[in-house]
């Protein structure tokens, strides 16, 4: 190729207008298409059914957008946040979920200054719970807080640190959890009503308390020689259960057999006391005759008793008569 054949470079831009020519009579109309594309997607937004959209003109708020399509002013006029206010979310403290479901991981990585928290009897205990909370207010949320993801981390934790510190270690592991759940919930709202951030708590929830690692062994030791002694009042009042009762019932029982022979004997007694005195008056009245029959009474009561019977004479001067000598021993007739 010789230098002559070589195009000069008014010759090159001979040739470019050419070319364009046949193009540059659309370029305006595509210009327009563009901006008009653009127009069209900044118009038209969606909320979804869990959000509620803020709606801000110049950066000014102006009201709210509810949930389906809607159109608003392009080009930075109007401006719409979407703010989820159906869903729960969720804050960890001392632990940390990598990837929930039927099986859930948990990261390794330790969280103690999260969770190692101090009793009110000075024991350090790993404490990890949750926070549960969702958006009431998105207006408030949005132009009132700043960072209101850190704001409830750091408010929660230091409520839980709080009523951690006003109860035993006995307490927080076991029969105050719940109690401590619900202060803990309630006074976390009620701070962040005063700071207006439009949050609302759902659940505040211990899941796991622990002696830390490095006197877990001592305070097993501890809980071991506690179970020991439940174990033996635990017996020992069995064994009161057990024998206070029944030796309760054997007074009782003996208590209420003494009543009844002192009833009976003083009856008696009544009866026989009313009944001399009746005897006592009618042999007033006749005594020949009363005398007579306490006699007849007498014999009808003794004389069925007596094995033997001997009736005597009152003339017989010897009882020789009276001896069957024959079958006691005597010479046989």
């Amino acid at each position: 190729m010789e230098w002559k054949d070589v195009p000069t470079p008014e010759e090159i831009i001979d040739v470019g207008k050419k070319k364009m020519g046949n193009y540059g009579k659309f370029l305006p109309w595509l210009v327009i298409g563009f901006f008009v594309l653009v127009g069209i997607r900044g118009i038209i937004y969606s909320i979804g059914p869990d959000e509620v959209g803020i709606i801000q003109r110049f950066g000014k708020y102006i009201g709210l957008s509810s949930p389906g399509l809607h159109a608003k002013f392009p080009f930075g006029i109007d401006k719409v946040t979407p703010i989820k206010v159906r869903k729960i979310f969720k804050e960890e403290f001392g632990f940390r979920t990598l990837q929930p479901g039927v099986i859930s991981k948990y990261s390794r990585q330790n969280y103690l200054d999260e969770s190692l928290m101090l009793t009110g009897d000075l024991n350090i205990l790993d404490v990890r719970w949750i926070v549960q909370f969702k958006i009431k207010d998105a207006v408030r949320l949005l132009f009132q807080t700043r960072n209101p993801q850190d704001i409830i981390k750091d408010i929660a934790e230091v409520v839980m640190r709080r009523f951690v510190g006003d109860y035993t270690v006995d307490e927080v592991l076991t029969t105050k959890r719940e109690e401590i759940d619900d202060l803990a919930q309630q006074e976390i709202q009620r701070i962040l009503d005063n700071y207006q951030t439009g949050v609302q708590i759902v659940t505040v929830k211990l899941l796991d308390v622990n002696p830390a690692e490095r006197v877990k062994p001592a305070f097993n030791e501890v809980n071991e020689a506690k179970q020991e002694k439940e174990k033996m009042i635990n017996q020992a009042w069995e064994v009161y259960n057990k024998e206070v009762p029944k030796a309760r019932g054997e007074a009782e029982r003996t208590i209420r057999q003494a009543e009844g022979y002192a009833l009976d004997k003083i009856n008696r007694a009544k009866g026989e006391s009313e009944r001399f005195i009746a005897a006592w008056t009618e042999y007033k009245k006749a005594p020949e005759i009363t005398k007579k029959r306490l006699y007849l009474e007498t014999l009808m009561e003794v004389l069925p008793k007596a094995k033997d019977k001997y009736i005597i004479d009152p003339k017989q001067t010897s009882i020789l008569p009276l001896l069957n000598l024959g079958e006691k021993g005597g010479t046989a007739q």
